[in-house]
């Protein structure tokens, strides 16, 4: 008897695989091509989509500056570099998959229709509301009529489009109290906090090291952190700016400038500020070759959590293994059971990091 699974054709409209065009019976992410028109020829697969009105798109901060570097080593302006090169992915791929960093982003838009088929909680939408989307572009059927602005401070391009949710898709309904740019931005990493606080509770992790320590996942780790027990948090971060703002916070016992891809130089002042190797490091940087510099921080036995889209899998697994380090390596995962609600909560029973993400990112 055969134990293969077979999806029924609920479970495939459920999971977008009607709307894959290249390679025929994948999955929407791993897909090469996804049909992105915002109506579709089959009703029946209708009545299991959410249909979105595009207004801005949060791209992952990977997929951002290898954008913003690649336009800038054409000798191309950034902005109308990044705009090009989105377009040019959606026309190829029918959805934002950077094909360099795998990785897309999330948006924030205005509900046009809601399949009659789509379970609770989409069922409790109304047309007309505006969400932000929890899965990444890099799964969602997405088409721009125009890209109005790109904003190279906040990583995010203000739009004009359509886009579908799947039945198996997440979203969140933008809070009255936070301005929209920066409730898109904390959803975008709204998987770092919840995560990090439930390995601290769940591990009894107590000393935590954070590279990546200024930006916006670093910062709503060290908090989470902190409000979950740890006693010793440590960050790394190499833009002066950011270090600063971080080190204001109040929640680094330490704040270091180092560069994450000098990984041995890294792990000698992680290791002299605290005098023993971290339960749990995390790697928060938005740049390639910080693998390693987290490894060399991990003590035996300890977890090391990538929530990095830059991250190699290889290159920490085989470095790992080269360096004889017995840890824990854990993928970012960017959802978690009430992911969204958490982060919100983070924000506003810290005050002044919520203050700090209005500046930032309520541009």
């Amino acid at each position: 008897m055969s134990t293969e699974l077979t999806f029924s054709a609920a479970q495939r409209l459920r999971l977008g695989l009607h709307r894959v065009v290249d390679p025929i019976g994948a999955l929407p992410q791993a897909a090469w091509a996804l049909d992105n028109a915002a109506s579709w020829p089959d009703p029946v697969a209708v009545e299991h989509e959410l249909l979105l009105s595009v207004e801005r798109l949060n791209v992952d901060a990977a997929s951002f500056l290898q954008m913003e570097q690649a336009a800038r080593g054409a000798e191309e302006a950034p902005e109308e570099g990044i705009r090009r090169r989105v377009l040019e992915t959606l026309s190829k791929r029918g959805k934002l998959h950077n094909p360099v960093t795998g990785s897309g982003g999330m948006l924030l838009g205005r509900v046009l229709r809601i399949g009659n088929q789509l379970p609770s909680p989409h069922r409790d939408l109304q047309v007309g509301e505006r969400i932000a989307t929890l899965v990444s572009l890099s799964l969602t059927p997405l088409h721009l009529t125009s890209i109005d602005a790109v904003h190279l401070a906040t990583h995010q391009l203000t739009a004009q489009g359509t886009a579908v949710l799947f039945a198996s898709g997440a979203w969140a309904r933008i809070p009255s109290w936070l301005p929209e740019n920066v409730a898109l931005s904390a959803f975008d990493v709204a998987g770092a906090g919840p995560q990090v606080a439930r390995l601290c509770r769940e591990r009894s992790l107590r000393r935590v090291l954070i590279l990546g320590a200024g930006g916006k996942s670093g910062l709503l780790a060290a908090a989470a952190s902190r409000q979950s027990g740890a006693e010793l948090v440590v960050g790394i971060e190499n833009h002066p700016v950011a270090a600063q703002d971080a080190r204001a916070l109040g929640y680094y016992d330490h704040l270091l400038q180092a560069n994450a891809a000098q990984p041995t130089q890294l792990a000698e002042l992680a290791l002299a500020a605290s005098g023993a190797a971290y339960d749990l490091v995390i790697s928060c940087v938005s740049s390639p070759g910080a693998e390693m510099a987290a490894i060399l921080c991990t003590r035996p036995r300890g977890m090391v959590y990538f929530f990095s889209m830059a991250t190699s899998f290889t290159a920490a697994a085989l470095g790992a293994e080269g360096v004889g380090k017995d840890i824990d390596l854990l993928i970012g995962n960017g959802f978690c059971e009430g992911h969204a609600e958490a982060t919100l909560a983070l924000l506003r029973t810290e005050p002044a990091l919520c203050a700090l993400f209005v500046r930032r990112y309520g541009r």
